[in-house]
């Protein structure tokens, strides 16, 4: 199997009929620095997250997730630092509240990504490229719930990025090369050494 980044977008809901996220993910190329950019739109329910996402990550061990979601209060590219387990209150786009709140049963209460949000956020403002910010607070919606998902899984090897709806600032297009200069930058974190593979089980 190919070396691979998963990238995955929000289907539509609430305001949303068209959510920026998945307009932006869908415009990524389809490989990057090597690597296979597998694309997913997930659909914001609560159950479909729970089952889908583990299953994304054992069917394609990625080497690097990022998550992508669209959120009103963004006016840049928002990249989340980490991700709570409980608080999930909030129905879903059918109208479906949670059964326990709780995003899982293990796990702790907070998990940061492994990966220097920062210093990603630093290098995209200083490149003028598009601006970016850092948050640690995803909004405890379908959001957090997915990011809290993967993190729960490999902290090391996922990324969320909130973005603003489209045209406020930024085009999908614009948006696309955003996510596309986050993936690049967190895969050079990742690189320890020139030509060395960034494979690792998704479980260690």
């Amino acid at each position: 199997m190919s070396d691979i980044v998963l990238v995955t977008g929000f289907g539509p809901f609430q305001d949303h009929k068209v959510n920026a996220s998945w307009e932006a993910v869908k415009l990524l190329p389809a490989n990057v620095d090597g690597m296979d950019i597998v694309i997913q739109e997930i659909p914001v329910v609560y159950d479909h997250v729970e089952s889908k996402v583990p299953s994304l990550w054992k069917e394609y061990n990625p080497n690097l997730v990022i998550h992508v979601g669209v959120s009103s209060l963004a006016e840049k590219l928002t990249i989340e630092t980490c991700a709570y387990r409980d608080g999930y209150i909030k129905g879903d786009c059918t109208d479906t509240c949670h059964s326990t709140g709780t995003a899982s049963c293990e796990g702790d209460a907070c998990i940061f990504t492994g990966i220097d949000v920062r210093d990603i956020s630093d290098k995209l403002n200083h490149s003028g490229k598009i601006l970016t910010c850092v948050s640690q607070e995803a909004g405890r919606y379908l959001c957090e719930f997915t990011y809290y998902t993967s993190l729960n899984i490999n902290p090391s090897r996922t990324l969320f990025v909130h973005v603003p709806p489209l045209e406020k600032p930024y085009t999908a297009s614009e948006l696309a090369d955003g996510i596309l200069e986050v993936i690049k930058l967190a895969l050079k974190q990742l690189r320890k050494d020139d030509g060395k593979s960034l494979r690792l089980d998704a479980a260690s």
